[in-house]
């Protein structure tokens, strides 16, 4: 017996010793991987929409003051990508009345955006040349900046809930102080 106690302890140290150098193994300092690194983004496919704006479902939202041009989302078209991008038909109207609709994706991560495309009379027309620019919001036309700001962003994460986004968009929803009179005219 008492040559079975040493044997057992011995025996007992060397499973400790080997859980903790396994445990070791997996250790992110020793692999080489940061759990504090920054993630690599990895965007996910995007596919043009099929079908133009849909008309009956385009919400004008407030960019700026100083802006003269009209700006609308179609609602339908708002997709909230796993991969962290938030995809989106945008309609611009200019003063005379003259329409451009483009398919575009903004990352809350980063506050970039990025045109997919444009619609053309025939159809869409994908920008091959499309990649992550900065969002900027000190100019008039900034309306990815009221998007991401606005509606689409939670500071710097993602917002998932679709009915918060079109909460969001919706003029009659803004709860900020006194309402901004928009490029569209609505208060």
């Amino acid at each position: 017996m008492k040559k079975t106690f040493p044997r057992i302890a011995i025996s007992l140290n060397c499973l400790i010793l080997a859980a903790g150098l396994t445990a070791c193994a997996g250790d992110p300092l020793q692999s080489g991987l940061d759990p504090f690194a920054p993630m690599v983004f990895k965007e996910g496919t995007t596919a043009m929409p099929l079908n133009p704006p849909n008309q009956k479902t385009l919400v004008p939202f407030y960019v700026s003051q100083r802006t003269v041009f009209k700006f609308a989302v179609d609602t339908d078209s708002i997709l909230i990508g796993a991969d962290g991008v938030t995809r989106y038909i945008v309609v611009i109207t200019n003063p005379s009345g003259g329409q451009q609709a483009q398919y575009e994706g903004v990352r809350c991560d980063s506050f970039q955006w990025r045109l997919y495309g444009t619609y053309e009379s025939t159809g869409w027309k994908e920008n091959p040349l499309g990649s992550w620019k900065n969002i900027q919001s000190d100019i008039p036309n900034r309306y990815q900046a009221s998007l991401a700001q606005g509606a689409f962003c939670n500071f710097n994460s993602q917002e998932k809930n679709i009915k918060n986004i079109l909460s969001s968009l919706n003029p009659n929803g803004f709860i900020g102080g006194q309402k901004p009179t928009n490029s569209n005219g609505i208060q």
